[in-house]
């Protein structure tokens, strides 16, 4: 979910319902919005990044506090909220799983300090486009150690997702030359450099044959 396409007590409500249907089987996704084009559809303004985190933030307060017993109130920068006690609550206690995700440090800090979840995506250049740099192993370290600074004795608890970006899954036995061909196309359209050998390592590229691609998922859990 896009915290800034719905108010998070309505929100709260739809959550705790589909908690109850599915047996407390509820995964909560939500983010700060990154895409400018869904925010151009409906007619609202795409705010700075540290505005939309900062929303992001006080939403997830205001979540957590109507999944809880018993009424809550918030009288925030973004939210106001008299006394509301949502029904119906959630099956899981104190409240289903949050999964935030980001590619840049603020969200990940947020992510680290209230999520379950970390999911760890590509940071957004001006133009819209993920930045190719940000995907390679060595930024995917990176961003791991903002999120272990800012989640103290949270982290060992703390569940990480990676997803395919910039490129679809590709199961080939030719993996360096559909990889070269991935380093021209992203060098191209981002003006950013990137190695073949840097996008093989990459735990959001999957490009390579099924063992080599087990091969790699299992390194990259033992190194990550």
């Amino acid at each position: 979910f896009n915290n800034d396409l719905r108010h998070p007590a309505v929100l709260a409500q739809d959550l705790a319902t589909l908690d109850v249907l599915s047996g407390g089987r509820l995964e909560l996704g939500i983010g700060a919005g990154w895409n400018r084009p869904e925010y151009e559809a409906i007619g609202i303004e795409f705010d700075p990044v540290g505005t939309r985190v900062a929303r992001l933030a006080e939403g997830i307060a205001v979540l957590k506090g109507c999944f809880a017993d018993g009424p809550y109130s918030l009288d925030g920068r973004f939210y106001r909220i008299g006394a509301h006690d949502g029904l119906p609550k959630p099956i899981q206690k104190p409240h289903p799983p949050f999964f935030v995700g980001g590619g840049g440090r603020r969200l990940l800090t947020l992510a680290a300090r209230e999520a379950q979840i970390v999911g760890l995506a590509p940071r957004i250049l001006p133009s819209g486009r993920g930045d190719p740099r940000s995907i390679t192993l060595a930024a995917t370290q990176e961003k791991i150690e903002w999120v272990r600074q800012a989640a103290g004795d949270r982290f060992a608890g703390l569940e990480f997702n990676v997803y395919p970006s910039m490129s679809q899954i590709s199961v080939t036995d030719r993996a360096r030359p559909e990889a070269e061909a991935l380093a021209a196309r992203l060098r191209e359209r981002s003006g950013m450099e990137v190695s073949a050998d840097e996008l093989l390592a990459s735990p959001h590229v999957f490009i390579g044959s099924i063992d080599g691609l087990v091969e790699k998922f299992v390194e990259l859990r033992a190194r990550l």
